[in-house]
């Protein structure tokens, strides 16, 4: 079968859309990383980079990652497990989805006003007797909201991973003698090992950039890179070491999407018999 000849055309928006919407912005953030406050060039930003302030800044931005990454996947998994093996799993799964419809900013005001001094939260903590508490503007509720967010995104390749597993390997570790924990361990985590990958792709990524957040749930204690990022280019108005942070920011990702590349392994149950 021959090539279509025009086929390169239907490349060319492609093409085009890739070189003004990826390739461009890349490029101006990279121009500018070079830039003072002046406009002239310096290759100071990148030395202040490495200061301690902005190392202590960027550990901290992993940690939190990490943390509501650990979090969201310990969460994720039973529940995509569990809704394997339900019946109607496909309306669950939109049931767990559908949260994630809503505008982000909306979320945030809303737990907001759950976890104020009046919020329903601090009600219950009153009525079990543990007194109202300062909830918002803390570790934990900037935590718990992230992993609320971030949770379908952890759950819906997991899910399609777990699904798409063959039952008779499953039952065929069983038959051999395997337990339950071994089963997992050995067959059903390995072969699902690939949503999770995506999953934290999903939910490690974005966590290293969140700013709205931590403005209106974390009150500032909390700084991540998209924290700095905004701080540079809205308040102090230093675009450069906007840029400059940037950079990194997208040097981060590019190497966790490398760590978490996937392969497609063998198993794959599609349903069908020959």
């Amino acid at each position: 079968m021959k090539d279509n000849p025009s086929r390169p055309l239907y490349l060319v928006p492609y093409y085009i859309w890739i070189a003004l919407f990826v390739i461009a912005p890349i490029a101006l953030i990279f121009y500018f990383s070079f830039l003072d406050l002046t406009g002239a060039f310096t290759l100071e930003n990148y030395q202040n980079f490495f200061s301690s302030v902005y190392l202590r800044m960027t550990l901290s931005s992993f940690w939190y990652a990490f943390l509501i990454t650990v979090i969201t996947i310990l969460i994720a998994y039973p529940t995509a497990y569990w809704l394997t093996k339900t019946k109607h799993k496909q309306l669950w799964l939109l049931l767990i989805i559908i949260p994630s419809w809503i505008n982000l900013l909306l979320k945030a005001y809303a737990f907001i006003g759950i976890f104020g001094l009046y919020g329903p939260a601090n009600k219950l903590l009153q009525t079990l007797g543990a007194g109202p508490w300062q909830i918002l503007f803390t570790d934990f509720s900037f935590i718990f909201v992230s992993v609320y967010i971030f949770i379908p995104f952890m759950v819906l390749p997991i899910f399609n991973s777990l699904d798409k597993i063959n039952p008779a390997l499953i039952d065929a570790s069983r038959d051999l003698g395997a337990s339950s924990f071994t089963t997992f361990r050995r067959v059903i985590f390995p072969m699902a090992i690939n949503g999770v990958k995506s999953g934290v792709q999903a939910v490690f990524i974005p966590a290293l950039s969140l700013f709205v957040i931590t403005r209106l749930i974390a009150g500032n204690k909390v700084i991540t890179l998209g924290t700095a990022i905004e701080q540079q280019f809205l308040v102090t108005q230093n675009w450069g070491m906007g840029s400059t942070i940037a950079v990194f920011l997208i040097l981060f990702m590019i190497i966790i999407m490398m760590l978490t590349g996937q392969k497609e392994k063998g198993g794959a149950y599609n349903g069908k018999t020959k």
